[in-house]
């Protein structure tokens, strides 16, 4: 019988900021087509582990596995070829170049022809078309987080890392991003992990939410019980 590896294992990983340690010991394993979310206080590791996981902070112990393989030592633009995209919190869209040029630069490590790949996601994202020729700073934040969520995915990636996705998003900008991430598992079979403290947007989008504290992973909370405020707050401590 043929095992199926996980898309993504971090083992015993531990990580941080020079000299300033943050993560401990933490083991996860996400599987293919999966949607998993991060939950927890501010302050508590949930950057620095996604972070660490695309390669912008280095491992300081453990091991990141990627469709069975170690990519520890990888830089993020090597994982970006592989399969992995991150839209940071904050966006990090480049604000003097157009949308279409943002676009475009998110086509690079995809290996396809870049009008065909922006046609495509226009699909997906039907709100950008008609913003192609604006500079991507002039647009709102919910603008610019699709924007962001477009450009991450021009790189046709096997894995999306989303951190806070809706801070600070309208609720009908909020709605598209629920659909198309669903559209996009169900036809693609995409797999995410993403930190967000907004309850009914992981209701919506994940199967289940691991629990970080301090660094540590301290439990899980599948989808059906994130309704449930008093659950939430003994595993997380955090509020709708």
């Amino acid at each position: 019988m043929t095992t199926v590896k996980p898309i993504l294992e971090a083992v015993e990983l531990y990580g941080g900021y020079g000299a300033i340690p943050v993560l401990s010991n933490i083991s996860l394993s996400v599987q293919v087509g999966e949607a998993v979310g991060v939950l927890g206080h501010n302050g508590m590791g949930k950057t620095t582990l996604m972070r660490t996981l695309v390669g912008a902070l280095p491992v300081t112990a453990g091991e990141v596995l990627f469709q069975g393989e170690s990519i520890t030592g990888l830089r993020p633009h090597q994982r970006a070829r592989r399969g992995m995209a991150y839209v940071p919190q904050g966006r990090e869209i480049f604000p003097t170049l157009s949308v279409y040029d943002n676009l475009k630069f998110g086509a690079i490590h995809s290996g396809g022809e870049a009008k065909s790949i922006i046609d495509e996601l226009l699909v997906d994202f039907p709100r950008l078309g008609k913003l192609l020729d604006r500079l991507g700073g002039s647009l709102s934040g919910g603008e610019q987080q699709l924007l962001a969520l477009a450009r991450a995915l021009a790189g046709r990636p096997s894995l999306l890392l989303l951190d806070e996705p809706t801070e600070g998003i309208q609720p009908s900008i909020i709605e598209e991003i629920t659909e198309t991430l669903s559209a996009l598992r169900a036809r693609k079979n995409l797999t995410i992990v993403l930190v967000e403290q907004n309850l009914e947007f992981l209701v919506a989008v994940v199967e289940r939410v691991l629990v970080i504290r301090r660094g540590q992973l301290g439990g899980e909370i599948p989808r059906e019980h994130l309704r449930d405020l008093d659950i939430v707050n003994q595993y997380a401590g955090v509020h709708a």
